[in-house]
């Protein structure tokens, strides 16, 4: 049996796996350095942002909240209903696009520093875990040690504070699909009153408890889709965190750093075999082996290397934002023809969105022939038609609401009060257009109805009115 190569062995197993197959738990060291310094206020900014957007509302609605249950969306305090759903459907074409955009260009810049999972594990529990359990080797000395006081304790307050911080994330997002003011009645009420909304927070934490305390980097190299889309996604020209093998390796290879020693001469590379880069992983990869699926582009190891090479008296940047191109020919990063297509058609998306979002009107109607009803003979010699309506107010304001013929003959008669609407509310009913006999000129006449609030026009509609045969033979 031949020997197995062990340069490429890593493309045969997850990182996370023993030989055996069983899974081998992570103890990356904690980082530091000028990018996880970076890292770190964004992510406490997002962090902010994400507890607090629930609480701030603009105009009596919530920042952002996606009901699905009761059909509601809110972005920026601007309510949108299943009617907009064409736009959901543009701003996820755009969403897909951006994203497909910036991995071509950037990689998984979006995973390293902006993904809710790589900031709660990498920026809030595995801090905790640091504060608590100390660095990688204590960690690994209180995991092999016996249950003593000092284990028990430890471990002890840090599943409390995971478990803990997991419930308050749990109705944080609970938040923004129900509500804050239905979040803060089911906390308030008695258990027996919100028995759904308890049990969906009960099965939210342990499921970011299992998650943060348990899966942690599974959950990016084994059930988010987004790393194997990047196989795909991917070329020579995208931007990446890479090692720079040319220069780490150079003719002789990488080797230990000794003192005094001429290491251009002996066509040694700058790589220093420290495993520095390795052992601040989160993910377990060893970045000098390419890019792989398991690396989330966090510049862990960017910071390590950094450091290790300004204490040997190296350049640094050793790993860096790089691309395969700009490593093999030392060509500058380039915006390619590929990059510039996505571009456009990510920009022409993005107005269409915009201009959509800033024509949608402030009401939401519909206003259609009764089915199976023909036209009725009415007094003083005119013609009526029966119509079902309906009118949604997208609005937080209350509205009064009154219906008019704004281009062709007729007028509107409403059956019932004038349309009241509270904020969202709608309502349905049924209208009379009544036109004169003689002002009918062919069987089907196109009317356009405008709906006012006062004197404002917030929409129109255009129907259709069916007259008498004979009208049509004249």
């Amino acid at each position: 049996m031949e020997e197995k190569d062990e340069k490429g062995s890593f493309r045969d197993h997850l990182s996370t796996l023993d030989e055996s197959g069983n899974r081998k738990w992570i103890y990356p060291k904690m980082p530091f350095g000028k990018y996880y310094n970076w890292r770190k206020w964004l992510s406490y900014l997002l962090l902010a942002f994400l507890f607090a957007g629930p609480h701030i509302k603009i105009g009596g609605e919530p920042l952002l909240m996606i009901n699905v249950l009761a059909r509601k969306f809110v972005i920026f305090g601007q309510v949108f209903w299943p009617q907009d759903f064409y736009l959901f459907g543009l701003a996820m074409i755009t969403f897909v696009l951006f994203i497909v955009l910036f991995t071509v260009a950037f990689g998984r810049v979006f995973c390293g520093w902006f993904c809710p999972q790589t900031i709660f594990m990498e920026m809030l529990f595995r801090r905790i875990e640091y504060w608590i359990e100390g660095d990688w080797k204590h960690q690994q000395r209180l995991d092999k040690m016996p249950w003593n006081a000092e284990k028990i304790r430890k471990k002890s307050i840090k599943h409390i504070l995971f478990f803990g911080i997991s419930f308050i994330i749990s109705n944080t997002f609970l938040a923004y699909i129900i509500g804050n003011d239905a979040l803060f009645e089911i906390i308030t009420d008695s258990p027996a009153d919100h028995i759904v909304g308890l049990l969906l927070i009960t099965v939210f934490t342990f499921v970011f408890y299992g998650v943060f305390a348990k899966m942690r980097e599974q959950v990016c190299t084994n059930i988010c889709p987004y790393g194997r889309l990047q196989g795909v996604l991917l070329d020579r020209n995208s931007m990446i965190v890479a090692y720079d093998h040319t220069r780490g390796e150079s003719t002789a290879g990488r080797s230990k750093w000794r003192k005094a020693e001429d290491r251009a001469a002996e066509g040694k590379g700058d790589c220093i075999d420290c495993h520095a880069c390795v052992d601040v992983c989160p993910t377990g990869i060893d970045i000098r082996n390419g890019t792989q699926l398991e690396c989330i582009n966090c510049t862990a190891c960017m910071d390590a290397c950094d450091h290790v090479m300004d204490k040997v008296g190296l350049e640094p940047a050793l790993v860096g934002y790089k691309s395969e191109e700009t490593i093999a020919s030392g060509i500058p990063f380039t915006y390619t023809t590929r990059l510039k297509a996505y571009t456009g058609v990510l920009s022409i998306l993005m107005l269409a969105m915009f201009a959509l979002i800033i024509t949608r009107a402030d009401i939401g109607a519909t206003v259609l022939r009764t089915p199976g009803m023909l036209f009725q003979e009415g007094e003083n010699n005119t013609v009526t038609n029966l119509y079902n309506y309906k009118v949604i107010n997208k609005t937080a304001i209350d509205m009064t609401l009154s219906l008019k013929v704004v281009k062709g003959p007729g007028e509107v008669k409403l059956v019932g009060d004038m349309l009241n609407l509270e904020p969202q509310g709608t309502s349905e009913g049924v209208l009379f257009i009544a036109i004169a006999k003689d002002e009918l000129k062919e069987r089907n006449t196109p009317v356009i109805v405008g709906i006012f609030d006062g004197d404002k026009l917030l929409k129109k509609i255009k129907t259709n009115f069916i007259g008498p045969m004979q009208i049509a033979k004249k």
